[in-house]
């Protein structure tokens, strides 16, 4: 499967995925320890991708994202944005929001 087709299944079959430097348990990144913390306080589950082990997705993802900078969070087929936006919305209490609306529990 080419890198671009690859990018949009997980992005299509997972309804919150973040992608990061490194894992939620071992971030290699402050930006992405900052996104992994908020998105662990909501409580919610969310799929995750390394980059810097899928260096394929670490070069076509900005392109495929028009965003140029890691981590990406991706809610029900949408770029959230970056580290910065996510804190933001985390905050205001938007985040949560978002995420509970986009993980229905079973």
């Amino acid at each position: 499967m080419e890198t671009l087709e690859v990018i949009k299944d997980q992005i299509s079959t997972n309804n919150v995925i973040l992608y990061m430097k490194g894992t939620p348990q071992f971030p290699q990144c402050g930006f992405s320890s900052r996104a992994v913390e908020a998105l662990m306080t909501i409580g919610k589950p969310f799929a995750y991708v390394n980059i810097l082990e899928h260096p394929d997705i670490r070069a076509e993802l900005p392109k495929y994202a028009n965003w140029p900078t890691f981590p990406q969070l991706w809610v029900k087929g949408e770029l959230l944005g970056g580290s910065d936006i996510i804190m933001e919305m985390a905050q205001q209490g938007e985040l949560k929001t978002v995420i509970d609306e986009a993980v229905v529990e079973e």
